[in-house]
C-alpha cells in the first residue's frame, strides 16, 4: 500500500544543506502495525509527514495504493490526504471553539460529505469512543483522554486507509495513555495501517513491525514488509 523508493529529503539551513532523510526504501502493508523509532534529529517526524503527505521529498519516490503521490499537485495531494490518511498528535490538535461533535465532523464537512450522512457518522463514532455524553463539550471542558479519543474519531471519520500517531500518549498519564493505544490498536484489526512515532521504547515495542532510524536512515527493521 505504502512504497518508498530511494525518497530523501534535505532543508536549506543558512547556507548549508541538512539531510533529514537519506535513502529510505520502505513498504509498509494494509494492516500493518509500525512504529518508528529513534534519538531527536532521526528523521522519524520528516518520514512521517512525507508519509502524510504534509511534505515532498527532495529525490526519490513515494507510491500510496500503487500511485505515484509525488507527482502529484498540492491540490491533488490535499485530496487524496483527506481520503485515505488520518492523523492523531501528541497536542491533540483540536479547534477550541468547536464541540467534541463538531471537531469530529470537520473533515467531513471539508471532504463534501452530504448533512444527513455525516450526523450519522459522527453519532456513531462519539458512540464507539465513548464520547455521546460529551458531544457538546469544547475540548477545555474535556480531559486529555476524553480530547485524545476525539482526536481519533476525527483521524477516522473519513475512514483512512493510513493512521499516523506521533506521540500520541506524550500528554496523558500512564493508564490513560494504555486506553488509547487499545482504541489505535482495534483499528489495525480493521486492516488500517498504523503508523507510531515513538522516544519511548516500551510504546514502540508494542508494535509488530518496529523501525529504529539514526541520522535520516532506517538502521534496523523487525518484522519488515515485502
Amino acid at each position: 500500500m505504502i512504497r518508498l523508493e530511494k525518497v530523501s529529503r534535505s532543508f536549506t539551513v543558512g547556507d548549508q544543506q541538512v539531510a533529514a532523510l537519506r535513502g529510505i526504501d520502505l513498504n509498509i502493508a494494509a494492516g500493518d502495525y509500525v512504529s518508528i523509532m529513534g534519538p531527536s534529529g532521526s528523521g522519524k517526524s520528516t518520514l512521517l509527514n512525507l508519509i502524510g503527505l504534509l511534505d515532498r521529498p527532495s529525490s526519490g519516490a513515494y507510491r500510496l495504493d500503487g500511485g505515484d503521490v509525488t507527482a502529484l499537485t498540492d491540490e491533488q495531494q490535499a485530496r487524496v490526504r483527506s481520503e485515505k490518511v488520518g492523523f492523531v498528535f501528541q497536542a491533540f490538535h483540536l479547534v477550541p471553539r468547536l464541540t467534541a461533535a463538531m471537531n469530529i465532523e470537520l473533515p467531513l464537512i471539508l471532504a463534501g460529505i452530504p448533512p444527513a450522512e455525516r450526523k450519522t457518522r459522527v453519532a456513531q463514532l462519539l458512540e464507539n469512543y465513548g464520547l455521546t455524553d460529551r458531544a457538546d463539550h469544547r475540548p477545555d471542558q474535556l480531559s486529555g483522554g476524553q480530547r485524545q479519543r476525539v482526536a481519533i474519531a476525527r483521524a477516522t471519520s473519513m475512514h483512512p486507509a493510513v493512521l499516523l500517531a506521533d506521540e500520541p500518549t506524550g500528554n496523558l498519564d500512564q493508564t490513560t495513555g494504555k486506553e488509547v493505544m487499545n482504541l489505535l490498536e482495534q483499528l489495525v484489526e480493521q486492516k488500517v495501517a498504523l503508523i507510531l512515532v515513538t522516544h519511548d521504547p516500551a510504546l514502540g515495542g508494542r508494535a509488530a513491525r518496529q523501525i529504529h532510524m539514526v541520522d535520516g536512515q532506517i538502521v534496523r527493521d523487525t518484522g519488515r514488509s515485502t
